[in-house]
């Protein structure tokens, strides 16, 4: 085996573990079980393990080693609250996301070298390797081939053209319906003097007619625009919300812990972190939406015995919380 193929065949290998991998956690809020922190404990080694694989060489690029000088924690400014158990429910998940997002991209240079190699190998393999070609008979000038084994060519013929193999075009994947995006077009989209509201009540209501993708991408886009805007935390609550009903509660979980640290005291701050016990609850993480509700239940005891009281007592049920 050449050096080239040697090089594709160890990055073809190194590519297939990371997708592996990343499949594996996207996988997680399916299979999450009662003890969370066990299972990220897992995955940060599988992670930091791969790192090794995909990367050797221990230059510190694209992964920090196992073992290094201790760090001294650092001391809270007098006045700054503590970081409570909600405040660091997912930065340990978002940490792994970030890793396999960067081994994910790697895949992707190493793919592009992958064709790249294999194009220099079709370019460079002799004749008599490639697919079609078949070695000189017997009488035969060299470069002269039979069209087919076993039949000689007649002398001063014009030899028969080989097929070429015509590689498989992939299939591209499927785009959204001609029906549902003359649905979207018909979902109106305000125009008044408030450009900023605009965007949040547009993004509203593509949730409220269940186009929730679509609504997530509307919704993120008036964030970015308007991250200030009086409706900021309606629209990150509501990002939870499109998230959610959608079937994702690991992300819908992100933005909601986003919403409620960003401003304890925002409109919806409150829903957000009585809904992020629900995405708990999805995710059978029972003991952190335990947590959550306690939180919730304490900080906004109004809220819990007024609008949001049905919402809470439904959650709660069936957890067991203390």
């Amino acid at each position: 085996m050449n050096r080239f193929s040697m090089e594709v065949r160890r990055m073809r290998l190194a590519a297939t573990a990371v997708v592996a991998l990343a499949l594996v956690g996207a996988s997680m809020p399916a299979q999450a079980q009662d003890n969370t922190g066990a299972r990220l404990n897992k995955v940060e080694s599988e992670v930091r393990a791969l790192q090794r694989k995909v990367f050797p060489g221990g230059d510190g690029k694209f992964f920090e080693p196992e073992i290094k000088p201790a760090t001294p924690t650092p001391t809270p400014a007098p006045g700054q609250p503590a970081s409570t158990p909600i405040s660091d429910m997912l930065l340990r998940i978002d940490a792994v996301e970030g890793q396999l997002r960067q081994l994910t991209s790697q895949v992707e240079q190493n793919t592009n070298r992958i064709n790249q190699l294999e194009a220099r190998l079709a370019a460079s393999a002799p004749a008599a390797a490639m697919p079609g070609a078949m070695a000189p008979e017997q009488g035969q000038q060299p470069g002269s081939f039979s069209p087919s084994p076993g039949k000689a060519q007649t002398p001063g013929a014009t030899p028969a053209p080989t097929a070429t193999p015509v590689a498989a075009t992939p299939a591209r994947p499927a785009g959204p319906s001609n029906s549902r995006i003359e649905a979207v077009r018909a979902i109106v989209k305000p125009q008044t003097a408030d450009a900023a509201d605009d965007e949040y009540s547009y993004g509203y209501r593509l949730w409220e007619a269940k186009f929730y993708p679509e609504a997530q991408q509307q919704l993120k886009l008036y964030l970015e625009k308007y991250p200030k805007h009086a409706r900021s935390s309606w629209g990150r609550n509501l990002l939870g919300r499109a998230y959610l009903d959608d079937g994702n509660p690991l992300e819908a979980a992100k933005w909601f812990v986003q919403n409620y640290q960003t401003d304890k005291r925002g409109d919806r701050a409150p829903d957000s972190l009585l809904y992020l016990a629900v995405s708990m609850k999805q995710l059978k993480d029972n003991k952190r939406a335990c947590i959550a509700l306690a939180e919730f239940s304490e900080t906004y005891a109004s809220e819990a015995a007024g609008r949001l009281k049905g919402t809470y007592d439904s959650t709660r049920s069936g957890l067991g919380c203390a």
